[in-house]
């Protein structure tokens, strides 16, 4: 039994049939990867597009998990191999923390315990770094310890001083305009050059 393929129309064992019916026939016997593949290629570049084509496998395929698309990471791979996507793949490392040898550094009150009994007790900064189309952008936050709450943050293109101090104010001022005590807050934070300027002291 053959199939020779002619269209506008096609013959199965000498009989003519219509492009309609042979494609339909074809799709029949598609095996289920094929036909699953053509379902999540979809669903695959929504995903991406959804994060500025930043996304690698690994945080498509949580994505996808997390929106009730079942699918193993291994096909997302294959997938956006087949589609031609990858994730944005970082250069050289940026440093957030860069320490400043001439200046004076405070004493650590927290002595490595990060584990406070209650909120606004110790309040712990830090930066982090995201690529956006017009290049990177630096964030720095403030975390209550206790309920691991984000009670302030600053963006900013330059890595500075007064980001952080934003991030602080935005922090001291919502957390005074809840009622809470903070006098007795303990500030951590690393030894970069931003947080032991005059500001801080």
């Amino acid at each position: 039994m053959g199939c020779r393929v002619d269209l506008p129309g096609a013959y199965w064992d000498g009989v003519k049939t219509t492009p309609s019916t042979y494609y339909e026939w074809v799709d029949k016997t598609r095996s289920h990867r094929e036909q699953r593949d053509e379902v999540l290629k979809p669903v695959i570049q929504k995903v991406y597009a959804a994060n500025y084509g930043v996304h690698g496998t690994r945080k498509v395929w949580l994505a996808m998990n997390r929106e009730g698309v079942p699918v193993a990471r291994c096909t997302v791979e294959r997938l956006m191999g087949l589609l031609g996507i990858q994730g944005a793949v970082r250069g050289k490392v940026k440093r957030t923390t860069i320490k400043d040898s001439k200046a004076a550094r405070a004493k650590d009150l927290v002595r490595r315990d990060f584990t406070p009994t209650a909120p606004d007790r110790l309040w712990v900064d830090d930066f982090t770094y995201v690529s956006t189309w017009s290049g990177w952008v630096y964030v720095a936050f403030v975390i209550d310890a206790y309920s691991r709450r984000i009670l302030g943050w600053s963006a900013s293109a330059s890595m500075n001083t007064v980001l952080v101090l934003n991030a602080v104010n935005q922090a001291i001022w919502s957390r005074e305009r809840a009622g809470a005590e903070i006098s007795g807050v303990i500030h951590h934070h690393d030894a970069g050059a931003q947080y032991a300027s005059l500001a801080f002291t």
